[in-house]
């Protein structure tokens, strides 16, 4: 109750994308599109690693972990901005705005860290093959990802606890298709500075943590595949970090440029759009990454499709 008491505002009003009609209805038609394969991509991976015994690896483990993060957030912004393009009516509850920014806040910051974990089940990998079944043990992968849930849920509710404290007095329409951080506190009447200080500091520190854990681990880890002598053992070494790479660099490169810069650099036009990429578009691309370049896991799906055909058939 006192966080009701503390504010004018008790909704807020999500302006989305285009107020044009015919935009808003390409646009409903594109990311409901994006978003059905997004569900079908990350739920398909799940069910593959976890019917193929053979992708029952550390490497897998994070991957299905990566597919779940990627559902959770999708599903934290897409139905709602489906929900605002499909209709008049774009209001929110106070509580719900800062329920959503919570949660994706918290799934963005997990997905941080578990990317750097990945980054380092690469390196143990490469560098220490022989030793990488004992170290990458279960009880180590179930305390890496733990850790990473930890330090999302620790980012997320320093910033959302603060944020929710302030007066909302200006305005109540947030120029953006969800409930963001930067967006949010241009509407605020208090002093804003503090807060954003405190953003900046967790999001870059959280960013950049995670991005000098990947940068070291693939650093040893090209020092170590130059030591390589057979040209196939290079390549072999390369192309399991490949995936990966790509995902951490789409990743990584769209947050760094929405995320890391002060309040009032934000761009009612640059910005929104560079959020649709790694809130909509990035959950769908992470299984089409992981799946297309991968041999294993296109092998797996076949393995599962003939197990169910036979399975059929049996009955």
């Amino acid at each position: 109750m006192r966080i009701w008491n503390q504010t004018c505002v008790t909704s807020f009003i999500l302006v989305g994308l285009t107020d044009a009609g015919e935009i808003q209805r390409a646009l409903l038609v594109l990311f409901l599109l994006i978003y059905l394969i997004s569900l079908l991509g990350n739920l398909g991976m799940i069910m593959i690693i976890r019917l193929d015994l053979q992708l029952h690896t550390p490497m897998y483990f994070f991957l299905i972990q990566l597919s779940f993060l990627d559902l959770c957030y999708s599903n934290v912004i897409t139905p709602r901005t489906l929900g605002n393009l499909l209709t008049s009516t774009k209001s929110i509850s106070f509580v719900g705005c800062f329920t959503q920014m919570f949660c994706f806040i918290m799934f963005s910051a997990t997905e941080c860290f578990l990317l750097s974990a990945m980054a380092n089940d690469r390196y143990i990998a490469v560098t220490k093959p022989l030793h990488y079944p004992a170290i990458m043990s279960p009880r180590c992968r179930s305390w890496q990802l733990c850790r990473c849930y930890m330090i999302g849920f620790i980012d997320s509710s320093v910033i959302v606890l603060w944020m929710s404290r302030l007066q909302y007095c200006n305005s109540n329409v947030i120029h953006h298709f969800f409930c963001d951080t930067s967006p949010i506190l241009i509407l605020s009447c208090n002093d804003t500075y503090n807060i954003e200080i405190v953003i900046f500091f967790i999001a870059g520190s959280t960013l950049m943590v995670s991005l000098f854990i990947i940068c070291v681990s693939y650093v040893s880890i090209l020092l170590t595949v130059l030591k390589i002598s057979s040209t196939s053992g290079k390549q072999k070494a390369f192309f399991t970090c490949t995936s990966h790479l790509l995902g951490v660099t789409i990743f990584y490169g769209t947050t760094i440029f929405t995320y890391l810069k002060p309040k009032k650099s934000y761009s009612l036009g640059k910005d929104p759009v560079a959020s649709v990429f790694y809130t909509i578009v990035i959950p769908m691309l992470n299984p089409l990454i992981y799946s297309l370049r991968n041999k294993e896991v296109k092998s797996a799906f076949f393995r599962v499709m003939q197990k169910k055909e036979s399975f059929r058939r049996l009955k």
